[in-house]
């Protein structure tokens, strides 16, 4: 799809619109002009950075998926909570690489967001060729268990998902 040059994300620049009424807590000319100023500014100095989003193959799963990691999210947040809160624990933290099927620069994104999001894990690095992704995590007990929980509960139905082309 071919981006108007002179508006390339018309959502994002209303969103920045409204986000600068919300911050400035005032609507008037003045405002209102500024707000679109930037909004338009914003988007138009960042088109380089964006990626084309490939169509989602199956809309319905992408959102069963959303609803998962955000169920595992609240999860993730109990356990570090209690491991925190909680009696002394020995924590095993430790670096993991997981070896990736994903291809699709958008699902790649979006796999590396989700273990930043989900807390005791972050992202640390992406490979050069993208083929693996180094995770930190809060308590690795089992690296080799950890690998096949984020393949089966994340990448899978990322590659369900997204139709990844391998490049």
């Amino acid at each position: 799809m071919k981006r108007n040059s002179w508006l390339p994300y018309p959502l994002l620049s209303l969103s920045l619109l409204l986000i600068w009424l919300l911050l400035v807590n005032q609507v008037s000319v003045g405002h209102l002009l500024l707000g679109a100023f930037l909004g338009w500014a914003i988007a138009l100095l960042t088109r380089m950075f964006w990626i084309d989003a490939r169509p989602v193959a199956h809309p319905v799963k992408l959102l069963r998926f959303l609803l998962l990691v955000l169920l595992d999210i609240v999860r993730a947040n109990i356990e570090v909570a209690q491991r925190i809160l909680g009696p002394q624990a020995s924590l095993r933290p430790g670096f993991v690489v997981v070896p990736l099927d994903l291809r699709d620069e958008l699902a790649l994104i979006m796999l590396a967001s989700i273990i930043s999001l989900t807390p005791g894990t972050v992202s640390a690095d992406l490979s050069d060729d993208r083929r693996r992704l180094l995770l930190h995590c809060l308590d690795v007990a089992d690296p080799a268990a950890l690998v096949a929980e984020v393949k089966a509960r994340y990448e899978a139905p990322l590659l369900e998902i997204f139709p990844c082309s391998p490049s």
